[in-house]
């Protein structure tokens, strides 16, 4: 049987944005692995998110889009006692975005923080049933920042290699997260690099953007990068509007990136590059040789610019159609 399915495994939060004018915010549906679980349903790939969510409205409101586009959420989490996290989110004249705090609850965390390894353990033959047919495991960092979810994420990725389900792990340096967290903000940067680094021996296909590569590996060589891991991981190096890096394969390349003067938001930008070319590797299998891994770079960048294109993540994902015409259109 020929695996075709992902599981995504973090946090799923809300982007408050601000408006252009400075004048308040508006509420967006995101948190990279819910990003990227609704952008491969739009692409025609089955997946499964696993997260902690507030059993409150903002939960709600995710569980219908979830629903809306068919993710799997048989092992999502409900948390009575904490909140669904609300990440306030500003912007520069170019659209970039950056994270300048959480909205403040009156629990003692959110519920990202709280995914429990013991709720999965009393589903574990579902569980397991469902990693027969799962080809890539897709998480981020961010969980790390909390011991209960951090368990959790170590244990899943236990059952992923147990099942030779592959793990892709896209490096979520988000520094305010780790100064938020009780367990965390007591820890030097240096011992949250670590501590991150740590993890991602546990990868089979790493991503990154330009900047943590120097912070992490001191390098933006992805082979170099590559050498320093364990599992000797294939490396995709990002950097906004400019070249992807790659190493994939044994291969190594650049790729220039497609660019626009639309760009209203780049929030999500790099979910949905992950997801096109996740959603690549299932479709086509893994690339062998370099025209292959610039088809597959090619239109996860389409897959990244097209979400830049409106505001928020999730909504403005393209599906598809949307992302082979927009390819078309360049190539024709």
């Amino acid at each position: 049987m020929k695996k075709r399915k992902v599981i995504c495994i973090g946090e799923a939060l809300i982007d408050r944005i601000r408006n252009k004018s400075n004048q308040g915010f508006t509420d967006f549906l995101g948190g990279a692995p819910a990003n990227v679980a609704c952008a491969l349903r739009k692409l025609k790939i089955d997946s499964t998110f696993i997260g902690s969510l507030g059993n409150d409205d903002y939960g709600k409101k995710f569980i219908t889009q979830f629903d809306q586009l068919g993710v799997n959420l048989d092992f999502l989490q409900l948390d009575n006692d904490s909140s669904t996290r609300v990440v306030n989110v500003d912007r520069d004249q170019f659209g970039d975005r950056f994270f300048s705090g959480f909205e403040k609850s009156s629990n003692s965390c959110f519920a990202d923080e709280v995914l429990r390894k013991k709720l999965l353990e009393k589903e574990i033959l579902s569980l397991e049933k469902s990693f027969l047919e799962i080809k890539y495991l897709v998480t981020g960092t961010i969980l790390l920042s909390s011991p209960i979810s951090a368990e959790t994420v170590f244990f899943l990725v236990e059952q992923a290699n147990k099942f030779e389900v592959k793990i892709v792990i896209d490096l979520n340096w988000r520094e305010v997260f780790w100064d938020h967290a009780s367990f965390s903000s007591e820890i030097s940067k240096a011992g949250r690099v670590k501590l991150i680094k740590n993890f991602l021996n546990h990868a089979n296909v790493l991503k990154l953007a330009k900047e943590e590569a120097t912070l992490f590996f001191e390098d933006e060589n992805p082979l170099l990068i590559s050498q320093q891991l364990s599992n000797r991981p294939d490396v995709i190096i990002t950097d906004g509007k400019n070249p992807v890096l790659w190493y994939i394969n044994g291969l190594q390349g650049i790729t220039e990136t497609l660019t626009s003067q639309k760009i209203v938001d780049t929030t999500g930008a790099g979910d949905a590059f992950l997801a096109g070319f996740i959603s690549k590797l299932i479709s086509f299998g893994y690339p062998s040789n370099e025209e292959e891994i610039e088809d597959c770079i090619k239109f996860a960048g389409v897959c990244g610019l097209l979400t830049c294109l409106g505001e928020g993540a999730i909504d403005q994902q393209p599906n598809y159609e949307e992302a082979n015409k927009f390819l078309g259109s360049l190539i024709s």
